[in-house]
C-alpha cells in the first residue's frame, strides 16, 4: 500500500465548519502491481501496520471519506486516514456464493471502502445494475456514507447502508473478520479467506457495525446487493399548505389527489416548506421507478443550474448572511429561480442524484422524527421562526423507510421522516437550531440526530434517543474489538456525544 504522509497540519471538512488540529494526515492508495484481489490484501496488510504503529504510540486514528460530513465525526487530534484512493470494485462469480442465498451472485458487488457513489453507480450501470437508494448527492464514498446512515428518500427501501449485506472489517494489528448476518448468509463459507479473514456470521454485530460512524474498526470492504438498473419519473409540483398536506404528510395516503399517481405509491416522496411563501403552497416531489429503457432524455438542471434530485444544499448558499430584515426576499428570490416545477422527468438513479457541488458557506441540520409528527413539528418550526428568526433557509421533509442497524437515526418505523434545515452558516442559524430541538423536547416528540451532519448531541440525549440500543451497539463492539482498539478508533465527538467515556 502507498502512504503520502503530510505531517501535522489544520484540517477541515469540506463545508468549513469544523476545523481540527491533527498530528498527521495520510493519504492512502492501493498498489498498481498485482491482481485486484493481491492488491486489495496487500492494502488490508498495509492499513493493519499503521494500526499497530497507532497502539504502540497511543494515536487515535480516523478514517476520512469524501470529507462530506458536517458533524465532527471524522475529526481527531491524531491522524486522519483518507480512503478515497481506496476504490476497487469486484463482482461476485457463482461460486462464491453460500448454498443458502437465494439471490443471483451477478447482483452483488463489493466495494473498497473509498470508492465513491458516483464510481459505484457507474460501475454498476455497465453491468445493467443500479444502487437501491443513495443520498440526495453522490459525492460521499460508500464506507462513509453507511458510517453515517446517509439516506434519500426512498419510502419503501430504507438508506444507503440497508443495502449492505456483509462487511470486511480490519479489527485489529492481526486481526481483520467477514462479518454477514446469521439469518442471512451470502457468500460462502471459503471466501473470506481469499481475504484472509475470519468469517462471522452475527446478526447483533452485523447491524451494530453498519452505521458505526467509524468506531469498529477500519471498513475495509462493503458488499452490497444491487437491482436491476430502473429510471424515476420525477415530478415537482406545488401543493395548498392546508389541512390535505397534512393529511398527506401524516398518514402518507398516496390516493391524494395532488400526486400524479393515485393508485401508486411513489419511490421517492419530500415536501419543502418555504416559511415565507406559504400562501403559494408547499413544494412537493415525488418520483416512481420505472423499468430501465434507453430511449430516454436525460434530466436537465433548470436555469440555475439545480437538477430534479438536488436538495437545498446545492443552492441554499446564494442566499448568503444577509440582514434579518431582508432574509425573508432574499429567501423568496433565490428559492423562486431555485425550485422551478416539473412533470415527468427521467433519468437513472445516478442521474437525478448526481450533485456534488456546493455553492456558499452553508450549515445543515437533519433529525428523524416519527411521521405522525411531520404536521406539529412543521407548526412550531413556523412558531420558532417567528421568536428566534429569520431562518435563512427552507424546511425540507423526506420520508425514509426505518432501517434495522442498531444506531440508524432513521428508526422511527415503518417510515421515519427526515427534517432537514439546510441554511446559510451564521450565528443566527445556530440559535435557530438550538430553538427548535429545545422546543421538540417542550413538545415531548421523540427525535433523532443525523450523524453526519450537524447537531446538538450530549449523553442525556443519547440515552432518550436510543437507549438499550446504545448498550447493544456497545456490546457489539465489544465482541468485535479489543479495547486498545476502541480507543484508538474514539474521538471527542463520540465523548461529548456520550457514546465513549
Amino acid at each position: 500500500m502507498k502512504i503520502l504522509k503530510h505531517g501535522p497540519l489544520t484540517w477541515s471538512n469540506q463545508h468549513l465548519n469544523v476545523t481540527q488540529q491533527l498530528a498527521d494526515y495520510y493519504d492512502l492508495a492501493n498498489e498498481n502491481v498485482g491482481s485486484p484481489l493481491q492488491i486489495y490484501n496487500d492494502t488490508t496488510r498495509g492499513i493493519q501496520q499503521i494500526i499497530k504503529d497507532a497502539i504502540a504510540s497511543n494515536t487515535p486514528l480516523r478514517a476520512l471519506g469524501a470529507n462530506w460530513s458536517l458533524s465532527p465525526v471524522a475529526a481527531t487530534k491524531g491522524i486522519i486516514l483518507n480512503t478515497k484512493p481506496l476504490n476497487i470494485c469486484f463482482t461476485i462469480t457463482a461460486g462464491s456464493i453460500s448454498p443458502a442465498y437465494k439471490g443471483e451472485s451477478r447482483k452483488l458487488c463489493l466495494a473498497q471502502c473509498g470508492t465513491g457513489i458516483w464510481e459505484l453507480n457507474d460501475f454498476l450501470h455497465q453491468r445493467g445494475l443500479s444502487l437501491s437508494a443513495c443520498g440526495a448527492s453522490n459525492g460521499q464514498t460508500i464506507a462513509g456514507a453507511i458510517a453515517t446512515g446517509t439516506h434519500g428518500a426512498a419510502i419503501a427501501f430504507g438508506a444507503t447502508q440497508d443495502a449492505v449485506v456483509g462487511l470486511h472489517i480490519i479489527t485489529g494489528p492481526d486481526t481483520h473478520i467477514w462479518l454477514e448476518r446469521a439469518s442471512y448468509p451470502v457468500l460462502s463459507d471459503a471466501f473470506p479467506g481469499k481475504l484472509g479473514a475470519t468469517l462471522m456470521r452475527d446478526d447483533e454485530a452485523f447491524y451494530a457495525a453498519l452505521v458505526s460512524f467509524g468506531s469498529f474498526g477500519f471498513v475495509h470492504g462493503v458488499l452490497l446487493e444491487a437491482e436491476d438498473d430502473y429510471l424515476l419519473e420525477c415530478y415537482m409540483r406545488r401543493v395548498k399548505y392546508d389541512q390535505s398536506w397534512t393529511e398527506m404528510v401524516t398518514t402518507l395516503d398516496f390516493t391524494n389527489p395532488n400526486f400524479p399517481y393515485t393508485t401508486e405509491a411513489p419511490f421517492h416522496f419530500q415536501t419543502m416548506l418555504n416559511p415565507y411563501d406559504l400562501g403559494n403552497g408547499a413544494y412537493m416531489t415525488t418520483m416512481y421507478k420505472r423499468p430501465y429503457r434507453s430511449d430516454y432524455t436525460s434530466p436537465k438542471p433548470n436555469g440555475a443550474g439545480v437538477g430534479p434530485g438536488d436538495d437545498a444544499a446545492a443552492f441554499i448558499g446564494k442566499i448568503t448572511d444577509y440582514l434579518p430584515g431582508a432574509i425573508p426576499f432574499v429567501v423568496n428570490k433565490v428559492l423562486a429561480s431555485s425550485l422551478t416545477p416539473y412533470e415527468k422527468q427521467f433519468g437513472r438513479l445516478a442521474e437525478i442524484f448526481n450533485n456534488t457541488t456546493l455553492r456558499g458557506k452553508i450549515a445543515s441540520a437533519a433529525i428523524a422524527i416519527p411521521v405522525s409528527q411531520v404536521a406539529t413539528v412543521a407548526g412550531a418550526l413556523l412558531d420558532v421562526n417567528e421568536t428566534a428568526g429569520p431562518f435563512p433557509g427552507m424546511f425540507a421533509f423526506r420520508f425514509v423507510k426505518s432501517s434495522k442497524a442498531t444506531m440508524a437515526f432513521t428508526h422511527f418505523a415503518p417510515v421515519s421522516c427526515v427534517l432537514e434545515l439546510d441554511a446559510v452558516q451564521s450565528q443566527t442559524t445556530q440559535q435557530f437550531y438550538s430553538e427548535v430541538w429545545h422546543r421538540l423536547e417542550q413538545l415531548d416528540i421523540p427525535f433523532t440526530f443525523h450523524w453526519g451532519k450537524m447537531n446538538a448531541l450530549n449523553p442525556t440525549r443519547m440515552n432518550s434517543m436510543y437507549g438499550n440500543n446504545l448498550n447493544r451497539f456497545l456490546a457489539a463492539r465489544a465482541k468485535i474489538i479489543d479495547p486498545a482498539m476502541i480507543k484508538i478508533f474514539s474521538n471527542d465527538a463520540m465523548m461529548q456525544w456520550g457514546i465513549d467515556s
